[in-house]
């Protein structure tokens, strides 16, 4: 089990405006990440370094974004202007999940704009709508050569502050996230601090900070 990528929704001004923006404050470039044809959503990519990504998403005028909890989620948060959906956490097997949340995943895929195509399973959208804090568990069946935070970068994410409960949250994980590697060279990884910040409002994700090469920037 471990942190896989944190997913912004796109504010009044749209997805690519907003994803600039992102990019522009991180100094990368966004990747366009093509469109959810299950959830009725399209988003671009911000890579960040030891196999990370940082997600920027919008729903589209479909039937889908009603209809799937992913769409659901992200039409709420651009309709209170963007902002931070949550983070995602990836796991090698899903059954256990399935099992503990009582359903299975849902299969997901999005096409590149050069036609390749990204698959993975997803599970744990209802509980994060539900309480915001929580994370939604993500099992890719892509290559990992074609895992979204295998583009390269200088950008790293050191810290996400959570309104909420930790113990709520880790009783939900069912246990403990790993000690992050770099997927792709085996070699440890700097770990991202999970802040807990009580009693801040609503609960869910408030923040993250990164160290770019022009310093650091919080979101």
């Amino acid at each position: 089990m471990r942190l896989d990528h944190v997913s912004y929704a796109a504010g009044p001004d749209g997805l690519i405006p907003t994803a600039k923006r992102l990019g522009a404050l991180l100094s990368q470039e966004p990747v366009d990440g093509g469109v959810h044809p299950r959830f009725g959503t399209r988003n671009f990519t911000i890579p960040l370094r030891g196999g990370l990504y940082l997600e920027v998403v919008e729903a589209l005028e479909h039937p889908a974004s009603d209809k799937a909890p992913f769409g659901q989620a992200v039409k709420t948060r651009s309709a209170l202007g963007g902002g931070w959906i949550g983070f995602v956490v990836a796991v090698d097997d899903m059954a256990p999940i399935e099992r503990r949340l009582g359903r299975p995943a849902v299969p997901g895929n999005r096409h590149l704009p050069d036609g390749t195509e990204l698959r993975w399973r997803q599970i744990g959208i209802n509980g994060l709508i539900a309480d915001p804090q929580l994370p939604y568990f993500i099992h890719w069946e892509t290559p990992i050569e074609l895992h979204p935070g295998n583009a390269g970068s200088d950008v790293t994410l050191t810290c996400l502050e959570i309104s909420g409960d930790s113990q709520r949250v880790k009783d939900y994980l069912g246990e403990e996230i790993s000690e992050r590697v770099d997927p792709w060279t085996g070699k440890p990884a700097e770990n991202v601090e999970l802040k807990w910040v009580a009693e801040h409002g609503a609960p869910g994700l408030l923040a993250a900070t990164f160290m770019t090469p022009d310093g650091e920037v919080r979101i």
